[in-house]
């Protein structure tokens, strides 16, 4: 009587042999992908002329920490978000992903005017060549082809927060509107363009 129920098993039993060596290679994958690196497809022109719609981005994983898969609980430090940086993070508002530079961290005083950022007092405009701003010695150039968006007046972050901006300032949804982000909120870190509509595949790193 017992016949039939180990037939009925040796076929999952064949199933699961040839199949369960290819599921954990994807199930790895995806975990790698979750915790390593990923890649952003950016949504609108907010970051322009940084990031074009359409663009593909690759985002370190690691930059801020490394998380358990499909979790946020982090397992390893990372570095702390540095101003200048290009961060993917859910918006405080409505949880849409998005990608945002990092222009001020916990204990600095920031204000915009205009569309220009002033950093502890100090303008970060570059003048030559015009439309960018040094945040050290990465350079980040500036679209105000729509004006400057709204201003903010002198404030300090506090720390552990972090005031994102978008690069085209009078176009963008940003931490004008939303607030302040939590630094550990950041999924990552953009490094490079990989491909652009028209350009094809390249690397341009951010």
């Amino acid at each position: 009587m017992s016949m039939p129920a180990a037939d009925s098993a040796a076929p999952r039993r064949r199933i699961l042999r040839d199949y369960l060596p290819t599921l954990a290679f994807f199930l790895l994958l995806l975990a790698a992908r979750d915790s390593l690196a990923n890649h952003y497809q950016v949504p609108s022109g907010s970051m322009q002329p940084t990031l074009m719609p359409g663009d593909r981005v690759v985002v370190d994983m690691r930059a801020y920490g490394l998380r358990i898969p499909f979790t946020k609980i982090e397992w390893r430090d990372g570095d702390a978000p540095r101003p200048g940086d290009v961060v993917v993070f859910d918006s405080p508002s409505d949880g849409t992903r998005l990608i945002k530079r990092v222009v001020a961290v916990g204990g600095q005083t920031v204000a915009l005017m205009e569309g220009r950022l002033w950093i502890d007092g100090r303008a970060l405009r570059i003048d030559p060549p015009g439309e960018a701003e040094a945040f050290g010695e990465r350079i980040a150039a500036l679209d105000l082809r729509n004006g400057g968006g709204p201003d903010i007046a002198p404030m300090k972050i506090p720390d552990g927060m972090a005031l994102v901006l978008g690069d085209h300032r009078g176009n963008s949804t940003d931490g004008r509107f939303f607030g302040l982000v939590p630094a550990d909120a950041f999924y990552g870190k953009a490094v490079a363009v990989y491909y652009r509509s028209g350009e094809g595949f390249a690397w341009k790193r951010l």
